[in-house]
Order: structure tokens, then C-alpha cells, then sequence
């Protein structure tokens, strides 16, 4: 007798555990408000950034044939971007590295994270905290001008800053 009673009761917490799965994963995809392992944050930048021309006060940074250099130009357009973010406490803000068609996706992407940690590392000289930016490299992977001219691969060769909601 004490064996059913103890079977019964291992078999009626296991139904309710199955139940209780069972509605967790009833969420509707996309359903943010329902699933309660979703943060939601608004964010109210475009996600292309400095890229997009959209977000007044961050500009894109041009970075010459195979370098990380920053030339006198680009070091004025990351100043007035201190400002921006000095400004935007709230702001996390993504350097993005990116380079042209050319070269290797390897080659590429090593070259993507030198103009962005080169980028940051201007920024912190500057006064912004390490802390408020992040960085990452996307080498050829996303190209703002597919062309095969000179135009086109200058355009390319860029860091641009997305903010990011803390």
C-alpha cells in the first residue's frame, strides 16, 4: 500500500512538471512580452549607425588602403564623436571595423579589429572610458558599396559606431 501511494505521488509530480513545460513553451516566436527570457529594450538609433547618416553627431571614420592609421581627418570626425558620446551617458556605443573587397576573409577581419581597437583607443586618449565602448570586426562581410572602384573600396574601408542601449 505505502508503494502505490509513494508511486502515486512520483507520478502526479512528474505529470505537473511535463504540464507545467508543456505551457512554457506555448510562447507564441516573437512574443516578447510572453516570454519572460526576452529583454525588452528600446532602441532609438538606427542600427546602422554612423553609417546610416541618421544619428547626428556620430560620423563614419575612413581609413586608407591597408592601414589602422588615423589621418588628421579622421582624428577631427572621432573628436566631435567623443563629444556625442560624452553627451550620451546612457549609450553604449559598438565600433565597427570594416574593410574592402580585397584580401583574404582572415587577412580581412585582423585588419577590421586594428582600425576599431585603433579607433578606441583614440576615443579613451580623448577621455571616453573603455567601458562605455565595445568593438568588433566584420572584415568584408558587410560592405556599404559593392563596386570594384576606387570610390568604392574607400567607402568601404571605415569604422562606424552603432550605439547600443545600455
Amino acid at each position: 500500500m505505502f508503494k502505490k501511494f509513494i508511486y502515486g505521488i512520483i507520478v502526479c509530480s512528474l505529470a505537473s512538471l511535463v504540464a507545467c513545460d508543456s505551457a512554457e513553451k506555448k510562447v507564441s516566436p516573437g512574443d516578447v512580452e510572453a516570454d519572460g527570457s526576452v529583454i525588452s529594450k528600446d532602441i532609438n538609433f538606427d542600427s546602422m549607425g554612423s553609417d546610416s547618416g541618421k544619428i547626428v553627431g556620430l560620423s563614419t571614420v575612413n581609413f586608407e588602403y591597408d592601414k589602422a592609421r588615423l589621418t588628421s581627418e579622421s582624428r577631427k570626425n572621432i573628436a566631435g564623436n567623443a563629444e556625442w558620446i560624452r553627451k550620451n551617458t546612457k549609450i553604449t556605443v559598438q565600433i565597427e571595423g570594416h574593410c574592402d573587397s580585397r584580401g583574404s576573409v582572415e587577412y580581412n577581419l585582423a585588419l577590421g579589429e586594428r582600425r576599431a581597437k585603433s579607433v578606441m583607443n583614440y576615443l579613451v586618449s580623448l577621455g571616453i572610458p573603455a567601458k562605455r565602448m565595445t568593438i568588433i570586426s566584420y572584415g568584408k562581410e558587410k560592405l556599404i558599396s559593392n563596386g570594384d572602384s576606387v570610390s568604392d573600396h574607400n567607402q568601404n574601408r571605415r569604422a562606424n559606431f552603432v550605439p547600443l542601449p545600455n
